[in-house]
């Protein structure tokens, strides 16, 4: 959505590594739009997310990221949600209303994204490749469910991958 006060959105959605980040920042720069990250900005408000689940709980931790998702969407702008995000019906809900694209990923590919992150859900797993495939399988029908357009972030630069996200929300116009 747009309107004459707020930029166009786009809201970038996938499993963890998938590179929403790295995507969302590049289509934004050429989109000439705000890059929002909303973990990041959880993070900078109620500190680190791994401290949020250890203290909190992965609850209390979904619905800040339920609110900072409907803060961003109401901003406009290229917006990086987190990779649990879809599991929450209200952020489903809100996603339907918006351009998104569920960035996918293989198991290959991510298993040399994800080594030394500071992932919460994969924090002191013995295997965390398969601790991701079971993240991700139980939540790619959500991904699925919200998506507009698909994009397997594997093998490709993520430049080009900005491009052609870019080159489909200007259709979507």
């Amino acid at each position: 959505m747009s309107t004459p006060e707020l930029p166009p959105t786009l809201v970038l959605i996938g499993p963890m590594a998938a590179g929403k980040t790295s995507v969302g920042r590049r289509a934004a720069r050429l989109l000439e739009v705000p890059f929002i990250d909303t973990d990041k900005r959880i993070a900078a408000v109620h500190g680190p997310i791994p401290e949020i689940f250890a203290t909190r709980g992965e609850e209390h931790f979904r619905e800040l990221e339920r609110l900072a998702v409907a803060e961003a969407v109401g901003e406009g702008g290229v917006i990086s949600l987190g990779g649990g995000a879809v599991t929450d019906a209200g952020t489903r809900e809100l996603l339907a209303q918006h351009p998104t694209v569920f960035l996918t990923v293989t198991e290959d590919a991510v298993s040399h994204r994800i080594r030394g992150a500071g992932r919460p859900l994969l924090a002191g797993e013995e295997d965390p490749v398969k601790r991701w495939r079971t993240i991700f399988e139980k939540r790619r029908h959500w991904y699925e469910e919200v998506a507009d357009l698909t994009v397997d972030t594997s093998r490709r630069p993520m430049r080009m991958l900005a491009e052609e996200i870019v080159a489909w929300r200007k259709e979507q116009s």
